[in-house]
């Protein structure tokens, strides 16, 4: 069945409250956007507005279901999608949250010139491939025990330090510190422990990455300023995420939560839904799991960070402190914050998928540094195209509880990638333009080949058209490293 929808705003669109929807469903998006969104609508295979509806059917969930401008179809929750829930009534759910679960973005400042970077490309392509474990099933250099990963799932980040990986000034430019509280090692099997002994420190496959990016254009002097951004500036982004083990979380506990659905009554409209009770046995323990796993990422990206750190000390003969973390923030989370809402200030549960966090000048979870301007946001572009980094607005944490896209987001599945582009003539097209890529698969670099995305520049100006999210920086890649 389509989905209807009304504009109510230039880049705002409402799926009005029918049925079972408890709320009304949001998508930022321009006209051009939303017809497509509208073709696909009644479509199994990339309907990503009814994935709006179905969220918004879920109990306790407040203000509306929303999907960010990177809008496309995921599992249960659109990527791009945010759902707030009271935790008295509310439910959580797998879908809300995803497999890989605090997926994310670190963002570092690297003292050297574009110039330098240019001169020394390949040589930097290859220590970079060549130190930083990627690819399905990579191992990392971290050899842990059991006990250790029980260490990893409580400390985060602190864990990687304390190896040896990366600087204490870290911490502070890490959402959370890098550490979440309430993470429980015993919510966790024993094979999603054994699966990630030899994956912390490694990126991954997919569309995982790390990139040297330089910055093309600044929007925003007095953010950019803030972060550390200059023209022609070196910026090195890590994205990934808690591998194996967030994955492994989310399939045990498709079971759990299944069941819990059918235990507590939960009218679930599709079944990749499924949900618990906030406050039931059974969702406490999937939230524990859950900070568990962002733990996990957080530790992963720490490490990595150390790597990459290593990389650039050697070629240019840098010190700790001409390599600065700007930032790092998640994009597939399950966050207890506090928002404003029509009904007052509440402590709400907040699912984000794909979608990233976007606080605005003068939160406190904000670094001391950033405050008078707001969290920098790390929006991931595609191999081919820019990243950004953005700010959040009041209107922001008014509308969105604070959110951002996390990246251009993708207008043809992978399959369908893999009937049109071949990643050798990817790569081959990508050098011509000045991007040199290292990849440990073809077929990956098919599946994210720049084509297969929307247009970047033009999601991040339909967020910021609507008074979202604002531009500080545009990033373009020099060198990708991919799994």
């Amino acid at each position: 069945m389509k989905v209807e929808v009304e504009k109510i705003g230039e880049f705002l669109w409402e799926i009005p409250r029918s049925g079972r929807m408890r709320v009304p469903g949001r998508i930022y998006a321009d006209g051009e956007s939303m017809r497509f969104l509208l073709k696909e609508s009644g479509t199994k295979q990339w309907d990503a507005l009814t994935q709006v509806r179905n969220v918004a059917c879920l109990p306790g969930i407040v203000g509306a279901s929303m999907a960010m401008a990177d809008i496309h179809p995921g599992y249960g929750f659109p990527i791009g999608g945010v759902g707030a829930f009271d935790p008295g009534e509310g439910v959580v759910s797998i879908a809300g949250v995803g497999f890989d679960i605090n997926c994310g973005v670190r963002s570092m400042l690297v003292d050297v010139t574009k110039e330098r970077i240019e001169l020394n490309r390949e040589r930097v392509a290859e220590e970079l491939f060549n130190s930083v474990p990627a690819g399905i099933g990579s191992t990392g250099t971290l050899r842990l025990s059991v006990r250790e990963i029980d260490r990893v799932l409580v400390e985060g980040a602190s864990f990687a330090l304390d190896r040896g990986y990366g600087v204490e000034e870290d911490l502070e430019y890490i959402e959370e510190g890098g550490t979440v509280a309430g993470a429980d090692p015993s919510t966790v099997s024993p094979r999603a422990k054994e699966r990630q002994r030899r994956q912390v420190g490694t990126l991954g496959s997919g569309n995982h990455y790390l990139e040297v990016q330089y910055v093309e254009e600044i929007f925003d002097e007095e953010a950019a300023s803030a972060f550390g951004l200059l023209p022609g500036g070196i910026v090195v982004s890590i994205h990934t995420g808690s591998r194996a083990l967030g994955h492994q979380i989310g399939t045990d506990y498709q079971s759990v939560l299944r069941k819990a659905s059918a235990k507590y009554g939960i009218p679930v409209t599709e079944s990749e839904l499924m949900a618990a009770p906030i406050n039931s046995p059974e969702g406490k323990r999937y939230i524990a799991a859950v900070r568990a796993g962002i733990n996990c990422a957080f530790a992963n990206r720490q490490a990595i960070s150390g790597l990459v750190r290593d990389v650039f000390k050697r070629l240019f003969r840098l010190d700790d402190g001409q390599i600065r973390t700007l930032y790092e923030v998640g994009h597939n989370n399950l966050k207890l914050e506090t928002h404003d809402t029509a009904e007052g200030r509440r402590n709400l549960l907040v699912h984000r998928k794909g979608a990233t966090r976007a606080f605005a000048a003068g939160r406190m979870e904000v670094p001391v540094r950033y405050r008078r301007v707001g969290q920098p946001v790390l929006v991931g572009g595609t191999m081919g195209t820019s990243s950004f980094i953005l700010v959040g607005t009041e209107r922001g944490m008014a509308e969105t509880f604070g959110s951002a896209v996390h990246g251009a987001g993708r207008m043809k599945s992978r399959k369908k990638a893999l009937r049109e582009y071949r990643g050798e003539e990817v790569i081959r097209d990508l050098a011509g333009s000045g991007i040199l890529v290292r990849t440990r698969s073809m077929k990956g670099a098919a599946e994210e080949a720049p084509g297969a995305y929307k247009d970047v520049d033009r999601v991040v100006a339909i967020m910021e058209g609507a008074g979202v999210n604002r531009r500080v920086a545009r990033l373009r890649p020099m060198i990708c490293v991919k799994g």
